[in-house]
């Protein structure tokens, strides 16, 4: 009986601290669509300015926490979205950003944040139609 209490006391511990744990971004993607996991099935660098602009975070490992992307054109921050998230295993986090009016020819960046902490960043471009 001491052996199945102790036994279920430490599955318990071992259970409830798996989404404890801080995220870790295993990597970042940009693109023009997303595959049914929100990974990016079609990677991009360079946009059309009516083009919608996805990014998707692949967290490596359970964890849970915020993350946040930036996305940033000529040096000002356009849009901050965050998404809180709490996976068992690597898992991808998808933003997207899109303009009705089309977005202004240039060069842009996306930083993604975790728990407000720098975690990566991508840059691409948006060209003439």
């Amino acid at each position: 009986m001491r052996l199945v209490f102790g036994l279920v006391i430490v599955a318990s511990v071992v259970l409830s601290g798996c989404a404890r744990g801080p995220l870790q971004v295993g990597g970042i993607q940009v693109g023009k669509g997303l595959n049914e996991d929100r990974s990016i099935s079609a990677p991009a660098t360079l946009f059309k300015p009516r083009d919608t602009i996805y990014v998707s975070v692949l967290t490596s490992d359970t964890g849970k926490g915020t993350l946040t992307v930036k996305w940033i054109y000529n040096g000002r921050v356009v849009a901050e979205p965050s998404k809180p998230v709490s996976y068992q295993g690597a898992a991808y986090t998808e933003f997207h950003m899109q303009s009705a009016g089309g977005f202004p020819v240039g060069d842009y960046r996306v930083e993604v944040l975790v728990d407000g902490q720098p975690a990566g960043s991508r840059t691409f471009k948006v060209g003439e139609e």
